[in-house]
């Protein structure tokens, strides 16, 4: 997968759960919601702008600020699953969709880094 669909895929995913925490109420959204959204954002964010670094350096630091910021949304996911804000089934869901994207980052940074070594 090239960059751009890794791109395409973390925004698909963050769009899926600002979807899923437009439906819970205030406070749920003002506690979880907003870290969750936060963080989904951020793995794409992060790798937009890595794409718009010059240095190969750069943009692997940058994918793998991507990386920890699908770990926390991956953590968020895990306790508003817990508190019966997401079903199993939407966890479930959500965490293949991120597991994919976690090998696809996990690709790009093994790639640039040896673009960095040649």
């Amino acid at each position: 997968m090239d960059a751009q669909k890794v791109f395409d895929l973390s925004m698909e995913c963050s769009q899926k759960i600002w979807d899923r925490v437009m439906e819970w109420k205030y406070f749920e959204k003002d506690t979880i919601g907003k870290q969750l959204v936060r963080s989904a954002d951020s793995v794409s964010a992060n790798l937009i702008e890595g794409a718009g670094r010059y240095h190969f350096k750069d943009r692997n630091l940058f994918s793998i600020y991507s990386r920890g910021s699908l770990f926390e949304t991956h953590c968020w996911l895990e306790k508003a699953k817990n508190r019966g804000l997401i079903t199993k089934p939407q966890f479930d869901e959500l965490k293949m969709d991120y597991d994919l994207l976690h090998l696809e980052i996990n690709k790009m940074i093994q790639n640039t880094r040896r673009q960095i070594l040649k």
